[in-house]
């Protein structure tokens, strides 16, 4: 059986609109957009009820397609087959592995007082490797090409690297696959080694030396290795514990010609920089670990902001306890338990932003971090008016408020759009007010741009563009100008030929669709 094609409603729309095209030579404007404005009507009236007429039985089928594609085909009990096999899949985490991390670093010649290099010390810088030895890392099936970390053995000269070799047997090193993976991943770690003098060195002959290392990751984390060896003062003192000094650093080293030392002290953060908004909290990272025998003895937040500084949180060991601050806040029970010293704001206000110094100290040694905190709130922007009737001989003047934002920084900017030209063009005779400051220490400004009759063209919409640091893209909202309303017999005419052609097509289509049984009923008689 043939089936004849149904032509399309949409074809003979088409050769309407061509045929008010070619007819625009002969008729006024007014009546042309009357003309216009009605076909547009009829076509979305054509547009709503034509799936529900022709294309019904499609968009079912089209329904059941998505189904079976998403698996919604399957019966209940192989859906239910499917979910028991998921939830015995096998949920165990992936093995540890002890590996070796090599790390570049420079060796800053400096002597070391607690956090401060000590007045009047020489400055030198010298190429060094830190090897963190036996360190336990995840295996996810990526470690299989990591070997021991083998210390070269060619001819060595005074501009070689010094290699600290480190042992993490008491202290565990945090971070430490990211610091495996950093090369692979395109992450920089830039680490230094300097001498630290500790409040005891020991006692003996052969007084014990110690060293920190400061990692820095570009993704924001930091660590701080506090690094135990021994030291002889003088070649007699070697001798007689039968150690081989390092030849820069006059200090007994290996066989190999490395320094032996061991990570006494670790603390770390995740965050060299946050930034908030007004209202919200944050968690400042901060945790330590120390190995046995060692203890905390104090740890202190600090804030410093445009040259001042205060005591955000302070906690003694031994003492009652931090007074009870509404804003600030730190787990004491955490903090004696697992090492986190991290800080919890509360209501961030704007002034609450600044450098944050976390400061943890046992009865050895101190270590601190840096957290740069950044408050940004986005601004609230509104054009008045927002319509706005095109009148002859009248200048009207568009407000752009923007309110509530921080930082001060703030870009604003005006556009035009005709219906001539789609593109916006850039306004520059816009007027500004001065910037205020609201008591949330949030800013406001307010820009008015005049709109002349005499320059203007209309129908157009004018824009108001923001851009701000707390922005993903910039904000921009319109105002609108309307073009003057029409009146007199023109439009109605227009709008009377609009409605005719539709009752036209419409009779067209309903007259097919009441044609179609007759001609499906005569196929199947003489079959």
């Amino acid at each position: 059986m043939l089936n004849a094609a149904r032509p399309c409603p949409y074809l003979r729309l088409k050769w309407s609109l061509a045929s008010v095209t070619e007819l625009e030579t002969e008729m006024s404007q007014p009546l042309l957009l009357g003309i216009r404005q009605g076909m547009y009507l009829i076509l979305t009236i054509i547009l709503i009820f034509y799936p529900i007429l022709f294309l019904e039985p499609s968009k079912k089928q089209v329904d059941r397609d998505v189904a079976a594609f998403n698996g919604c085909s399957a019966g209940p009990e192989e859906r239910s087959a499917h979910a028991e096999r998921l939830s015995q899949a096998p949920t165990t985490a992936p093995p540890f592995r002890r590996v070796d991390i090599a790390l570049g670093c420079s060796y800053v010649g400096e002597d070391v007082q607690g956090l401060r290099r000590a007045p009047g010390g020489s400055s030198s810088e010298h190429p060094a490797t830190l090897v963190l030895r036996g360190i336990n890392v995840r295996d996810d099936g990526s470690l299989d090409d990591v070997t021991e970390y083998k210390v070269p053995q060619e001819n060595r000269d005074p501009s070689s690297p010094i290699v600290f070799e480190a042992s993490a047997q008491l202290v565990s090193i945090p971070h430490a696959e990211s610091l495996l993976h950093a090369d692979c991943e395109g992450e920089e770690v830039n680490c230094e080694i300097s001498p630290y003098s500790s409040q005891w060195a020991g006692q003996g002959p052969c007084r014990t030396s110690w060293f920190m290392a400061t990692l820095q990751l570009s993704s924001g984390i930091s660590i701080v290795l506090v690094l135990r060896g021994p030291h002889c003062s003088s070649q007699e003192e070697a001798e007689e514990h039968n150690a081989t000094l390092h030849p820069k650093l006059r200090i007994p080293m290996s066989k190999e010609g490395t320094l032996l030392t061991t990570v006494e002290f670790q603390s770390s953060s995740r965050n060299a920089s946050l930034h908030t908004h007004l209202g919200g909290s944050v968690t400042l990272d901060c945790r330590f670990a120390l190995a046995p025998g060692s203890s905390l003895s104090s740890l202190e937040w600090r804030r410093q902001h445009q040259g001042s500084g205060r005591i955000v949180f302070q906690y003694q060991v031994g003492s009652t306890g931090p007074a009870a601050q509404p804003k600030v806040h730190v787990d004491v029970a955490e903090l004696l338990g697992s090492g986190d010293a991290s800080l919890s704001l509360q209501g961030v206000s704007v002034g609450d932003e600044g450098t944050y110094i976390c400061l943890v100290s046992t009865q050895l040694h101190k270590a601190q971090h840096i957290i740069q905190l950044h408050v940004a709130e986005p601004p609230r922007v509104r054009v008045i008016p927002a319509v706005v009737s095109f009148e002859r001989d009248v200048t009207t003047t568009l407000t752009c408020k923007i309110a509530g934002y921080y930082p001060l920084d703030v870009s604003v900017s005006w556009t035009q759009k005709t219906s001539e030209d789609d593109t916006e063009v850039p306004l520059s005779h816009a007027r500004f007010s001065s910037h205020r400051q609201s008591r949330d220490g949030t800013y406001s400004i307010t820009s008015y741009l005049s709109i002349s009759s005499t320059t203007a063209q209309a129908p157009a919409i004018y824009s108001c563009h923001v851009s701000h640091v707390a922005l993903a893209e910039p904000i921009s909202v319109s105002a609108h100008l309307k073009a003057p309303e029409q009146t007199g017999s023109e439009g109605l005419v227009g709008a009377f030929i609009a409605t005719v052609i539709f009752i036209f097509v419409l009779f067209i289509v309903l007259r097919r669709r009441a044609a179609k049984p007759k001609s499906e009923q005569l196929v199947r008689t003489s079959e």
